[in-house]
């Protein structure tokens, strides 16, 4: 498209393709078509991107009374348009007002829409002379889900799962070679501790996805709760991973069991063959197989089993916020009848005296303690294990950081479960349990 930035077409294009359901932004983000442009251009595609979509119930609210017809349904491609530059009037203070318009005119004309350009064009000068008006996070996500939070948590935790997911989140790596801290730092990447693991960092400043310490593996990109949770799983001679894709948990756990099998499974070969190439350095104990996790055949043959279930995702709405636009209340009922199956296929995998660690990155009572309940009201010979003597253990081992421990057990539940909130120690939201097999 002539007449456009490269960041602002990026940023089309991948907005499209979510409204379409197409794609999702963490891994449109991370597509070469964005890894190709200059950092001031990829920067500015990924804050047009996710701003868009953060905001996007605000700026549906400020564009549709402007039109001639606010209950007109529009074509995806005008959408976008009128989304993109609506967030770049009332939300972005360096972006020139004429570059935000008419840019966002040309997108909707290249794009077929040389009839609509007019009407963007029309409604976007006029949004442009109004003083927009604070808007409160709250409002930027739908009210049934602040309802559901307030209502699980309270109304002070729902406003600050919020507040943080309209921030953009931290960015953790994972350190497996003490050397590339140096290498990092050399190439003007600058770290600074994680909240609870040492073997996590935070990137403060520069682009850790250009360096060779990150394209070798000995720095992974992963958030630091989601490290947590491979922790937490412990040890095991006979490991099995049953749902693993894309296969950061299943690195953690071969690492800290150096000696052990391990089979990870994933039902889509896509996924199974990325993972597959990630983890081919591992190819002599980590076997990537084919599976759904609901119907794993295999039966007491493992002494550790990580259950880290698909979810709504509920707990990640910072880093992927379009989940909120597409999630409804049905959906966690969909997830739980998996959720239960996967766990209960999970525990026949087991070996007596065998433990399974149960995880999402959900908020949602459903697919979290409400798919525990259920699964261990009919099967009498598992039982939870709190959740304390473990973070205990893993701070004497040097798994935790000093004093993370402490730290932790406000968000261990009276059940023994633990659940963090999203941002309450830089992580996304995560749901863990515990089950031993008696």
């Amino acid at each position: 498209m002539g007449q456009v930035s490269a960041a602002r077409k990026a940023a089309f294009s991948i907005l499209l393709k979510i409204e379409r359901g197409e794609g999702h932004s963490d891994a449109l983000l991370r597509a070469n078509s964005v890894s190709r442009l200059s950092a001031a251009d990829r920067n500015l595609a990924t804050a047009l991107v996710l701003g868009v979509l953060r905001w996007q119930i605000a700026l549906d609210e400020a564009v549709r009374p402007l039109l001639n017809k606010p209950n007109a349904k529009l074509d995806a491609e005008v959408l976008i348009a009128l989304r993109l530059g609506a967030f770049q009037l009332l939300q972005m203070d360096r972006i020139p007002a004429r570059a935000a318009i008419d840019e966002s005119v040309e997108l909707a004309k290249q794009a077929g829409h040389r009839f609509a350009s007019g009407m963007v064009n029309a409604v976007l000068r006029k949004l442009g002379t109004r003083h927009s008006a604070a808007y409160p996070d709250i409002g930027a996500f739908p009210q049934w889900m602040v309802d559901r939070w307030t209502r699980f948590y309270g109304e002070n935790a729902a406003c600050e799962v919020c507040r943080l997911g309209q921030q953009q989140p931290v960015l953790a790596v994972r350190i497996t070679d003490s050397s590339a801290e140096e290498e990092l730092a050399n190439a003007g990447v600058e770290l600074a501790p994680g909240a609870l693991l040492t073997r996590a960092r935070l990137v403060v400043a520069g682009d850790v996805t250009a360096t060779a310490a990150l394209r070798e593996g000995r720095v992974r990109v992963q958030d630091e709760g989601s490290q947590l949770v491979a922790e937490i799983a412990g040890q095991g001679s006979a490991i099995l991973d049953c749902c693993a894709a894309p296969g950061g948990k299943t690195l953690i756990l071969a690492e800290r069991n150096p000696e052990a099998r391990i089979v990870a499974c994933e039902a889509s070969h896509a996924r199974l063959n990325v993972m597959r190439e990630r983890l081919a350095g591992l190819a002599d104990r980590v076997d990537c197989r084919p599976a759904d996790a609901t119907k794993l055949e295999y039966e007491a043959a493992f002494d550790l089993v990580l259950a880290d279930v698909p979810c709504s995702g509920s707990g990640t709405l910072g880093r992927n916020p379009e989940i909120r636009h597409r999630l409804s209340q049905d959906d966690f009922v969909r997830q739980a009848d998996r959720q239960r199956d996967i766990l209960r296929a999970a525990l026949r995998a087991t070996r007596p005296g065998g433990q399974v660690a149960y995880s999402t990155c959900s908020l949602e009572p459903e697919e979290n303690e409400e798919v525990i309940a259920a699964v261990l009201d009919v099967h009498v010979g598992a039982r939870l294990i709190p959740m304390q003597p473990r973070l205990e253990h893993m701070e004497r081992e040097g798994i935790l950081m000093p004093g993370a421990a402490e730290k932790l057990l406000p968000c261990v539940t009276p059940e023994g479960y633990l659940r963090l909130f999203p941002g309450q120690f830089g992580t996304d939201g995560f749901f863990v349990a515990l089950i031993e097999k008696q």
